[in-house]
């Protein structure tokens, strides 16, 4: 059990990439397979966590590993969904670019200060997981996406702006910081309260 959060993760990059073939070569059913292996990549995404913290496997290079693998995944869900739905993202493609380069620069700051990727995984980025989740369902199935695309867009925006001023704040890397309250406690050198099933 102790090595099933990492097949997990790796679990989600294969999903991934198997997505980008099958959008490929255009198989049948694909926006049936699609929403399984979203749904699928999910579920790994939550209760690797879970697991890896219950077992006590849950160290700093398996909970980096774990941040990058979600961001291939969802950039391979994104390409498999473009090849089936080029329009929406042609309409939508400055809104894209600009939650893209958000994401690398919060990136970029982290390998700046700290040589290292960041693997915050706060909450308010768990929550807009979700909305994405949701929102990728609903290009996948309609190749359209106005309201939920919005939500998803500007809660974006926000969570990664948070994860811009926490990596800001922190005079150590850390993984694992909830939010920008607790980054404020960390950098003072107190300790955070985390949740064993969300952040532990």
């Amino acid at each position: 059990m102790k090595k099933l959060p990492i097949v997990l993760i790796f679990c989600r990059l294969l999903l991934g990439l198997t997505l980008i073939y099958l959008s490929i070569i255009n198989v049948q059913n694909f926006k049936f397979i699609a929403i399984c292996f979203l749904t699928i990549g999910l579920i790994t995404d939550i209760f690797d966590g879970i697991i890896a913290r219950k077992y006590n496997v849950s160290t700093e290079m398996l909970r980096r590993l774990d941040s990058s693998i979600d961001v291939l995944f969802f950039v391979s869900v994104a390409i498999a969904t473009y090849l089936q739905c080029s329009t929406f993202f042609k309409e939508n493609k400055v809104s894209l670019i600009v939650l893209l380069g958000t994401e690398v620069l919060t990136y970029v700051v982290s390998f700046i200060k700290f040589k290292k990727e960041i693997a915050t995984h706060t909450i308010g980025a768990k929550i807009w997981t979700l909305v994405l989740f949701a929102t990728l369902i609903q290009i996948i199935v309609a190749c359209n996406s106005i309201i939920l695309f919005s939500i998803c867009f500007w809660l974006g925006m926000i969570t990664r702006c948070e994860i811009l001023i926490i990596t800001l704040i922190l005079k150590k890397w850390a993984n694992d910081v909830p939010s920008i309250f607790q980054a404020v406690k960390l950098r003072n050198g107190k300790p955070i309260k985390r949740n064993k099933y969300f952040n532990g």
